[in-house]
């Protein structure tokens, strides 16, 4: 398999924000931004691996900002790397101002994605290379998260979580 770099799997959603998916502080709800950032995120893992996909987990969620109703909301979501069967997704939330159209990014997710042959078992993915700093700095983050989450569930023991020792010698 041929590795693919972040840039094609790059998926990106912009929608705005309802009445109906708003709470009493008219925001948006959170569940319903964390169905949109799956939306995307599953749609950059697809477009990585080309084959069907399941979250996997949803490894960091950051809320950062309140999203009003009315707001322009766009979800952009990068594969930020490849595993064996699995792969990180990256997602970026930014809010559009109103009047002057500026973005500020207002929140960001971390999500694990699995992709699977048409009986559900994981399948190998291709390999990633990132191009731009930003790319390459999440890609080196992806195997030290990693490793903490192995180190966590008891799957991985301490001495071989060497990305996370080197944070420490």
């Amino acid at each position: 398999m041929e590795a693919k770099t972040p840039e094609q799997s790059k998926a990106t959603m912009t929608d705005m924000v309802l009445p109906s998916e708003t709470n009493p502080l008219n925001n948006l709800f959170g569940g319903e931004l964390l169905a949109r950032m799956d939306r995307a995120a599953c749609i950059s893992a697809r477009r990585h691996s080309r084959r069907v996909v399941v979250t996997a987990s949803v490894n960091h969620v950051a809320f950062n900002r309140a999203v009003p109703l009315g707001s322009v909301v766009t979800v952009e979501a990068k594969v930020s790397r490849a595993f064996k069967t699995s792969m990180e997704v990256f997602i970026d939330v930014w809010m559009e101002d109103r009047e002057s159209g500026a973005k500020t990014k207002a929140n960001e997710a971390i999500y694990t994605f699995v992709a699977v042959d048409n009986t559900g078992r994981p399948v190998m993915v291709p390999e990633l290379s990132p191009e731009t700093d930003l790319e390459k700095e999440r890609f080196d983050a992806a195997l030290r998260r990693k490793q903490l989450s192995l180190l966590l569930a008891g799957k991985m023991k301490p001495n071989d979580a060497t990305e996370l020792r080197a944070l420490f010698d």
